[in-house]
Order: structure tokens, then sequence, then C-alpha cells
């Protein structure tokens, strides 16, 4: 009874275990997505930094409550938009300062002057927003917080001079957070959040006859990354030799049987092409062969598994009726990385020109421009492209594409164009040695009913493609 108990307890919190995982792993691949992400430093850093300016002000003495509300829409606006116009230290604590000495100034002049009247002087008012949106201009520090300050000092009473001081004290302090965040996390974002860029480095490529253009692809893969791997799989069919080998088996040779025989010359020509990858890409290479019934899906899995590969790179494969593979449906139901890659018959070595084909800027966006970084030299540009039904959704698309490219080091080109994307890849194919696509498994079905892979309508494409998959996380 006790250890049924105990048992239960322990499927119990597996499961939780499991679900935990689960939930980190959704949180993490929504947290990839540049707008969560900026919504969610807006949540978390404009309330820290308002709180600590407040903490300061406390401490530090009497400080005009009305110095915060400029403050925080300032704050806000450079967290909300870090890549925006407003986005700058000059221009945030500038803007500001010119706004509360413009109002200052205003404020002096229409005392001077005896226009000032009674409650908030309108001359003052009028001359502080002129003389903001005159220096502004002239400076290149226009901002919508240089009029509120510009307005707000007008009603401080005597402390014109601490409210200023205060601007500049409190601007400085938050712009000077902005930065740090800005430089060391949000423009390296894709180190700490995106999972290709750390991982998919240990690559499982499961060979065949011909199949040596996919592994040269793997290997200028996993050579971009210092732990890189590649492990060359493939499988002895012991039936088959058996059968093909049946004759032999009376000849007296009884050192080793035919499916030993098969599995040494296969391991043979797997160690050659190894030490070329070695030589050619800089890359680790280890040979594993399997005697099996065939290649299977959960063949090729449970080796990755064993192997500590967290990616496959597999030839493309159809069923004669159309659409995927078995095979390739199969590793795509894992939560292991694939990418099915279709060659032209080029037999190329390097892929220095590429194409990511991409519909928004989600994880399989990011992997494949991720890849395509990877197996492109150093000094060549990328180029990125979404394809648009109407002209009212190129800026939106624009956007996107820039969200995307910003969390790489690289050269990039953009390009949103208004076709379908079969038609512009069918075009443009020729200029590049190999077009990344999605599999599209992150759509639903009934998306895919209606509107099919965009791989599926590539087959006669003049350049090679690779058809990357996300592994679904467990």
């Amino acid at each position: 009874m006790l250890e049924r108990v105990r048992a239960r307890l322990y499927a119990l919190a597996r499961r939780l275990r499991r679900l935990e995982r689960r939930e980190l792993d959704s949180f993490g691949r929504w947290l990839e997505h540049t707008g969560n992400l900026v919504h969610l430093s807006v949540l978390v850093f404009v309330p820290l930094l308002i709180a600590a300016v407040t903490w300061v002000a406390n401490v530090a003495g009497p400080i005009s409550f009305l110095l915060f509300p400029p403050l925080a829409s300032g704050t806000y606006t450079l967290f909300a938009d870090p890549e925006g116009k407003y986005a700058t230290p000059t221009k945030f604590v500038g803007g500001m300062t010119v706004g509360a000495l413009c109002g200052w100034l205003a404020l002096e002049l229409t005392t001077t002057a005896g226009l000032d009247g009674g409650g908030v002087s309108a001359s003052g008012a009028a001359l502080g927003i002129f003389f903001t949106g005159a220096c502004t201009w002239a400076l290149d520090l226009e901002e919508p917080t240089a009029f509120s300050t510009a307005l707000l000092v007008l009603v401080t009473g005597n402390a014109q001079f601490a409210y200023v001081l205060g601007i500049v004290v409190s601007s400085s302090f938050v712009a000077a957070a902005f930065v740090l965040w800005r430089d060391r996390f949000y423009e390296q974002r894709a180190r700490f959040l995106y999972q290709t860029t750390s991982g998919d480095d240990h690559v499982l490529v499961p060979m065949g006859d011909g199949e040596e253009s996919v592994a040269r692809f793997a290997a200028s893969i996993a050579g971009a990354h210092d732990a890189g791997k590649v492990v060359l799989f493939d499988v002895v069919d012991e039936d088959a030799v058996g059968r093909e080998d049946g004759a032999d088996e009376d000849s007296g040779d009884e050192a080793t049987t035919p499916a030993e025989r098969a599995a040494t010359d296969v391991g043979r020509r797997l160690e050659s092409l190894a030490s070329d990858l070695e030589a050619a890409y800089d890359v680790p290479c280890e040979v594993v062969v399997a005697a099996d019934g065939g290649a299977s899906a959960g063949l090729v899995l449970r080796t990755a598994r064993q192997e500590n590969c967290d990616l496959i790179v597999t030839p493309y494969g159809e069923r004669e009726s159309g659409g995927l593979s078995s095979f390739i449906t199969g590793l795509f139901d894992s939560e292991i990385d694939v990418i099915a890659f279709r060659s032209n018959g080029t037999s190329r070595r390097r892929w220095r020109d590429s194409l990511v084909a991409v519909r928004g800027a989600g994880d399989t966006a990011r992997a494949m421009l991720d890849f395509a970084i990877r197996v492109a030299e150093s000094d060549r540009t990328i180029s990125v492209c979404t394809c648009i039904d109407s002209e009212s959704r190129r800026r939106a698309a624009e956007s996107t594409l820039a969200d995307l490219v910003d969390a790489f080091s690289g050269r990039f080109e953009t390009h949103v164009v208004t076709a379908a994307v079969e038609d512009y890849l069918s075009r443009v194919a020729p200029r590049y040695d190999v077009v990344f696509v999605g599999s599209s498994t992150d759509r639903s079905a009934a998306s895919r009913f209606v509107s099919p892979p965009t791989f599926q309508k590539l087959s006669d494409l003049e350049a090679d493609v690779a058809i990357v998959h996300r592994g679904r996380r467990r």
C-alpha cells in the first residue's frame, strides 16, 4: 500500500515537473517576440525607475512632484520604442532640460515685463512653448516631454532652479539605466533569449546514397559555433543484406556475417566523408551505423537523443501521392529542431548567398535567419523577404522585418513584396544559393488546408531549399 502511494506521488511530481518545463518553455517563446519583450520591459522597468527616482527625491530633499509626470511619460517612450527617434539619451535629457529652461526664461521675461497677471501667466505659457519649439528644433531635441516641462515649470513658484536641477538629475539617471538595458540586453537578446543562437550545435545527418550535399550543409551550420559537432548516421538493413548475400553464406567464410560486412563498408564510406568535412569546415565529425530493419523516424530520433544532438538535417522526401514523407513528418513530431534540405542538384560545398522568406518575426523566422547567418560568409549580405497581398500592409511588414533582423549581428537587406510568395521566389531564386522557408507546422491544420505550406509550391526552384522546423517542446 505504501509503495503504491509513493509511486503515485513520484508520478505526480514528474508530471508537475514536465508541466513546469512546458510552461517555462512557452513563456520563453512568448518572450522571444520583440513586442512582448518591450511590453514586459515597460511593465517592469518604468515603475522601478520612477520608484527609484521618488526614493532619491525623498531622501535628498524636497523636489516638486511636478517633475514626475513628464519623467514617467518620457521613460515610457524610451522603453516602449527603444529604436525610435526619441530613444536617445541626448534627446531625452536635453529635450526635457531645454524645455524646463525655456519655461523658466519665459516666466522671468513675463515677470520682468509685468505681464504675469494673476495665477499662471498665459503670456509665459505662450512664450515658453514658443521658445521650446524654437530651441528644440534648432538643437534637434524635439520631443513631447520638452513641452510638458516648459509648462510645468510655470507652476513651481519660487523653486524653478530646483525643478530644472531635478529634471537634469532624474532624466540622466533614467537615461543611463535605459542605455544599460538597451546595449547589454535588448540589442543582445538573440544571444540571451533565442534558443537557436545558443543551441543547434550538435547536428545529426541521416545519410543515404548521394546525400553528401546534405552533410556539407549540416557541417556549415555546425561549424559556425565552437561547440559544433556533426554526427553522420546510417542504417544497415539486416534482412535485405541477408537476402542479397544468401548465396555467399555457403562459401565457408564465417569470420563476419553479411550484415557486419555491409556495416563495415558503410562505416568506411562515412568515415571518409567525415574526414573530408572536418578538413573543409573545421568541425568534429562522428559516425554512427545501426543495424536495423531500415531507417525510420523513431530510430533517427532515438539516435539523436543518445548522441545529444539538438538539430537534425535530413534529405527532403515526399510521398508518391504528394506531401511530406512519413519519415519527415515523424521527425517533425518531436522536440528536436529539423531542417529538411532539398538540393537542386548542383552539389554545392558553400552557400554564400542566402534568402530567408518569412511570414512574421516568430521563433521559426529567427531560426531560419540564424541558420542563414551560419552558412553564409561573414562579409556576405543576408536577404530577408516577406510577401504581402495589399499595399496597406507594407508599413507593418517593414516593421516586422526590422524587428527580426535588429536582434542579429551581420549585414542584411530586407524586401517587402506585393506578390505571391511562390512567384517572387521563383523569380529571384537564381540569385541565391539557398532559400530558407518555414515548415508551417506552427500553423493550424485548417490554415494549412486553406493556404498550403510555401515549400510545397517550390518544386522547381533554381536554388537549394532548406525547410526549417522548430521542435515541439515537451
